[in-house]
């Protein structure tokens, strides 16, 4: 009978003790209020806020968590440094999601025509041979940024929390990933997105690794004056010491990308802007126009990096977070935006079926739309940066050789085209132009 009463007590205090304990844990969670969304996205620049505009109007509950937000605009404010040429997916993207037109009403510049060449050979593609308006447009990345922004902010089930630093990130497969802010906040996550950029803390902290390599050349951008007005044309140069590119801007004005080694990019950048441009008039062409004045650079270096898996349980990779690729022919936001898209539609179409989101029978989806695209055009333009940059005698010749053929060959060239547009390869349906809600 004393045994029975001993183990009785033992039990009881068990029980106590284990109702304690659960007591403790929901005190502490009610003390700290941690907050569930079905996604949480870390970065808000274009990528990210792409993703938030992609799941808009949803039933999912997002928040997107941003460190600063980018400067307001004003129409009479220098153009930015950094730009983008936004193919026609990209705009597509845009457009269904509702950003687009944010775009249009601050500023961008279209452009109808794309020239190649090197010495002997040259191409030039034009829209009109493809039935397009336009090849592409040249927009300000925080132009793009700023309409997705507003646009996401429309949306009742998107919460945009920026300013917001990020104190701790807690992931294990098994439950939720938490993400702590620095005001004490504690965000709970179905599904992590990482689209916080090519050092992405996110990847880093869920363990995803990358396999990455130096191009051994920077890129100087060079904001310019020229005295042509707004262009409609896109050039791109080869010569021995790397490529050299145009893109236009509206009014007077374009931005140069000049490829050098990282001294000679260094030396450059170090002139005053009168000697840069003095440089520039001897080593540009003339079909550039005469330029009136340098208003600004910088440069950055050339680096390819793919992660090796794109997805773990309740995580993914967007963007930069999963690749950098070779800005040659610039595809980078391109590709970033096209993950936006792509991962939109394979949350919402996992949601409409009941499945857990953070699954990877749901997350592996978006790994097989995109990685191999992705890998395929970090390719090419690894082989185009080769070729082009091989100063021997037969790999110039075939290549001239090359370009002289495509100008030629209407439907290789035409497909060329179609493939810088985005409109080549296993498409997302907002690249389309398809609602994806």
């Amino acid at each position: 009978m004393a045994l029975n009463s001993g183990l009785i007590f033992v039990a009881e205090l068990s029980f106590l003790r284990d109702s304690a304990i659960i007591l403790s844990e929901l005190t502490i969670d009610w003390l700290i209020m941690k907050e569930n969304y079905d996604v949480v996205i870390v970065g808000g620049g274009m990528v990210g806020a792409a993703v938030a505009c992609s799941l808009g109007g949803s039933l999912l509950t997002v928040a997107v968590i941003e460190s600063f937000p980018p400067q307001a605009f004003a129409p009479d404010q220098p153009h930015d440094l950094r730009v983008s040429a936004l193919s026609i997916a990209s705009k597509n993207i845009l457009e269904t999601v509702g950003a687009w037109e944010g775009v249009v009403q601050r500023r961008l510049c279209p452009f109808r025509r794309m020239r190649v060449w090197e010495t002997a050979g040259d191409t030039e593609f034009c829209s009109d041979d493809i039935n397009y308006p336009e090849l592409g447009y040249i927009v300000e990345n925080r132009v793009t940024q700023l309409a997705l922004l507003e646009r996401l902010q429309a949306f009742d089930n998107i919460e945009l929390l920026c300013p917001a630093t990020i104190t701790k990130i807690n992931y294990a497969v098994e439950r939720p990933s938490e993400v702590e802010l620095g005001d004490g906040r504690i965000l709970t996550a179905k599904v992590l997105v990482a689209a916080d950029g090519g050092a992405s803390r996110v990847r880093q902290a869920v363990g995803l690794g990358v396999t990455s390599w130096d191009y051994k050349q920077h890129a100087l951008v060079i904001y310019i004056e020229t005295d042509y007005d707004q262009q409609d044309i896109t050039w791109q140069r080869f010569v021995p010491s790397g490529p050299q590119a145009f893109l236009p801007l509206t009014g007077h004005y374009g931005s140069i990308v000049w490829y050098n080694t990282p001294d000679e990019v260094s030396r450059l950048k170090a002139l005053c802007y009168a000697d840069l441009q003095r440089e520039l008039v001897a080593t540009f062409p003339a079909c550039l126009g005469k330029v009136n004045a340098v208003l600004g650079t910088a440069s950055f270096p050339l680096k390819r990096q793919h992660a090796q898996n794109y997805v773990k349980p309740g995580v993914v990779l967007v963007g930069d977070a999963a690749h950098m690729i070779n800005p040659l022919a610039g595809q980078g936001v391109n590709i970033g935006l096209l993950d936006a898209a792509a991962l939109g539609e394979v949350l919402i179409e996992g949601h409409k079926q009941g499945l857990e989101l953070g699954d990877l029978k749901v997350l592996g989806r978006y790994e097989r739309m995109r990685r191999n695209e992705n890998l395929k055009m970090m390719t090419v333009m690894d082989v185009f940066y080769r070729v082009f940059s091989n100063q021997l005698l037969p790999v110039k010749f075939l290549r001239n050789l090359g370009l002289g053929l495509a100008e030629r060959i209407l439907p290789a060239k035409n497909k060329v085209m179609r493939s810088a547009m985005g409109l080549e390869g296993n498409l997302p349906k907002l690249a389309r132009g398809e609602p994806i809600i």
